[in-house]
């Protein structure tokens, strides 16, 4: 028991279970999964479902002897959490997030851990609408992409640490600094939450809501599913990455009077609109999200970007002179305008 390597997982809602899941999948003797929330009975069900091997309700003594700390809590949940752990880490932990947003959780853990400790910014691009312990289940992550954000102070063993991990877990890996990270995921990930919610909202406000639920069917359910997330979560996002979300609210309402436009007075128009939304929305399927991107992008950018996914070339880059958000930017079509905000 003494040689196994101790992963401490704090939160073990929907993703911290789903990582549990996944690692205990995995069927490693060396590795001893202990699993902390807030809510003793939580710990219990964890236990019971495997997804950790055991329980610890006293968050000193979870990571004290922990080689990785996962905090896979609410968003404004971590910066208490680093506060409680910092004084009782290991020299030499690893420690990591789970948090839908990274600029401000990557500030948190620059004023509040240890400089012996090396934290390393995670993002699994990976969720249902629905949360808990018993939503969780070990495919979840299986081919999504996890955002790897390292600190400055993080080295290369900490950063090959946490993609260990998301192999183990299925996922791969994609690194970013996190204005960018904050950046994108609000368009792919935070407007697609408001736009579910203000359409559902919309809908329900109305006078003819009883006729309108009546006729309401897996269209409107699909594009309102996730207005059946946690609340809480959704403020936590909006309160944490606010100007970037603004920005996408506002590019969102710019494309809407464009559609309006050619609603109203041009039907050809219209149509080959649909058409290019329909045939490029096929081939971003088909042939998945790099595919798509790497034949959308010069060829020098993408040769900078892949280079990109080399741990110990990125970590070495970020501690001399940070992230090169322009050879990032490169790589998203059509985004080379100001960041939000400035």
């Amino acid at each position: 028991m003494k040689d196994r390597s101790r992963i401490t997982i704090i939160g073990l809602g929907l993703i911290g279970g789903s990582l549990g899941l996944a690692l205990k999948a995995k069927g490693l003797d060396s590795l001893e999964i202990v699993g902390h929330d807030r809510d003793r009975a939580v710990e219990g069900r964890a236990a019971k479902l495997g997804a950790i091997d055991r329980g610890e309700h006293n968050l000193p003594r979870a990571v004290e002897q922990a080689q990785l700390v996962i905090i896979a809590t609410p968003i404004l949940a971590i910066r208490e959490v680093m506060e409680q752990i910092a004084p009782y880490l290991p020299k030499g932990c690893v420690v990591t997030d789970t948090g839908s947003t990274k600029a401000q959780v990557m500030q948190w853990a620059e004023d509040l851990l240890p400089p012996n400790v090396h934290f390393v910014g995670g993002h699994p691009m990976a969720g249902k609408e629905k949360q808990g312990i018993e939503q969780a289940e070990a495919v979840l992550f299986d081919g999504s992409a996890y955002a790897v954000i390292p600190s400055l102070r993080a080295d290369e063993a900490a950063v090959h640490s946490l993609l260990s991990i998301i192999s183990l877990i299925g996922a791969r890996p994609l690194f970013l600094d996190a204005a960018e990270h904050d950046r994108y995921v609000a368009a792919v990930s935070h407007l697609p939450l408001i736009v579910s919610a203000s359409l559902f909202t919309l809908v329900r406000s109305s006078p003819g809501w009883p006729d309108l639920a009546t006729l309401a069917a897996s269209a409107f359910r699909d594009l309102t599913r996730l207005a059946s997330g946690d609340p809480a979560l959704a403020r936590d996002i909006c309160l944490t990455n606010r100007d970037a979300i603004v920005h996408w609210i506002d590019r969102l309402v710019g494309e809407l009077h464009r559609y309006r436009e050619l609603v109203v007075d041009d039907s050809e128009g219209l149509y080959q609109l649909f058409i290019q939304a329909q045939a490029d929305r096929d081939r971003f399927l088909a042939e998945g999200p790099l595919a798509f991107a790497e034949a959308d992008k010069p060829h020098d950018i993408g040769a900078g970007v892949a280079s990109s996914l080399l741990g110990g070339a990125v970590v070495e880059r970020m501690r001399q002179r940070g992230l090169s958000k322009q050879r990032l930017k490169g790589a998203f079509k059509g985004e080379n305008e100001k960041d939000p905000g400035k």
